[in-house]
């Protein structure tokens, strides 16, 4: 853990007030609606209209990170600690349970100095290292509240598969606080091949799976733990109000907080499940800019990528042509040229079919400087090698597209029975 993140955390809120039971926090009046200005209202919203009583007496452990808020910008951890209703533990993914450290961070552990909760780092933990930090803290009751943002590369979903097996083992119970897909309920993208599992994607999922993170807790304790040996324990889902399946993220009335650095703004969520995947080519994808997962280049591109993508009229999205230079990530203060696609129509919009045709353009317009990165990684992000060795052997975007629509329908059809929300 870097020493700078290590004294902030350890001083940086010493100046804040710590909470105590009894104390107020705006927004968490126990026996009454939590008041904000949101439309819809999140399973941690719910619960703290309650003043947490349904967790009261459990001896809890939370894994989370800066998105558990509630509609008031009060963290769950600071909202139960006021309650009365205080975690023994609490436990950080990436990025740490603050957000203070950057993609493949974390923040160690260390108590948190507003509230006195200790906090594991639970980055990079398997399972049964999880279910050790589970039973040194003492719990019986393992919540989740993270947002999730629909696509399988995401971890912080594999965050909440590894903490539902290492609870089984730990002998505790499962919470998890839902939230909306910011998406919307779309299934979407090729299945992951299991020979491909790894850190950005344990289970055959599809690529934007379409779900919220209490209906994936439901999906992966029917259909994937009995087949690893799990038994899965009690699991409880805090359901959303107010919320379809149909609904983007624009028009649930929430507050965007940022799931991790480089996802800054709903709008990157929308293009994440396609862009995403030039994680796994040599060029930037735009870590590094104001605008990560929107912004697309390399040195030495030009002007041809985005006049060839602006003939085929994608729906809805524009692209411009665009230069920058990285301030981190791939190509650090060098210029690059590139595009920056900008969704018009997000109900017309599909990330992955727009992702593969931006593939399929620069490698046509740019031979020379389109290339994937050694490791392959892409094979991990799109689940397999198909994608790579189709666009290599030069196949067109409906041929690619094509070659999933039939799992793609029965991924469609297996989850309807763990679907929540209609």
């Amino acid at each position: 853990m870097n020493l700078n993140r290590r004294h902030f955390l350890a001083t940086g809120a010493l100046a804040v007030p710590a909470l105590t039971a009894g104390s107020s926090v705006a927004g968490a009046q126990p026996d009454s609606e939590s008041k904000g200005p949101s439309l819809t209202r999140t399973g941690a919203d719910v619960l703290a209209a309650k003043g947490w009583a349904p967790l009261s007496g459990r001896k809890l452990g939370v894994l989370s990170n800066p998105t558990g808020v509630l509609a008031s910008g009060d963290h769950i951890v600071d909202s139960m600690v006021a309650a009365g209703v205080r975690p023994l533990a609490a436990f950080g993914p990436e990025h740490g349970f603050r957000g203070s450290a950057q993609a493949g961070g974390s923040e160690g552990d260390y108590t948190d100095p507003r509230t006195g909760v200790p906090v594991y780092d639970a980055y990079g933990a398997d399972a049964t290292k999880l279910a050790g930090m589970f039973m040194k803290a003492g719990v019986d009751t393992v919540v989740f509240d993270i947002a999730d943002v629909g696509a399988r590369f995401y971890t912080y979903i594999w965050s909440l598969y590894t903490a539902m097996v290492a609870a089984a083992k730990a002998g505790a119970s499962v919470v998890v606080l839902d939230r909306p897909n910011p998406l919307g309920g779309k299934a979407a993208g090729p299945m992951l091949n299991p020979a491909f599992a790894s850190g950005v994607g344990r289970k055959p999922i599809v690529q934007q799976h379409g779900m919220t993170v209490g209906e994936l807790a439901r999906f992966f304790a029917a259909e994937f733990l009995p087949a690893e040996g799990v038994t899965p324990g009690k699991l409880e889902i805090v359901e959303v109000r107010d919320w379809r399946r149909d609904q983007l993220f624009a028009s649930t009335g929430l507050t965007w907080v940022p799931p991790s650095p480089n996802m800054p703004t709903p709008d990157t969520a929308l293009v994440y499940p396609g862009t995403g995947m030039f994680e796994g080519t040599v060029f930037s994808e735009g870590r590094g800019t104001t605008r990560p997962f929107e912004i697309i280049g390399a040195p030495g591109l030009d002007w041809r990528w985005r006049e060839k993508l602006g003939e085929l009229r994608l729906p809805g999205v524009k692209f411009r042509e665009a230069y920058f230079v990285p301030t981190f990530g791939k190509f650090v203060n060098e210029p690059c040229g590139g595009v920056q696609v900008t969704v018009t129509d997000p109900r017309a919009f599909d990330a992955i079919r727009t992702a593969v045709t931006m593939f399929v353009t620069a490698k046509q317009v740019h031979p020379d400087k389109f290339k994937w990165r050694p490791d392959n990684f892409l094979d991990k992000l799109s689940g397999s090698d198909r994608l790579r060795t189709m666009i290599d052997k030069g196949a067109g975007v409906d041929e690619i597209v094509g070659s999933w629509q039939a799992e793609l329908a029965e991924f469609d059809r297996k989850r309807r029975r763990h679907l929540i929300y209609r």
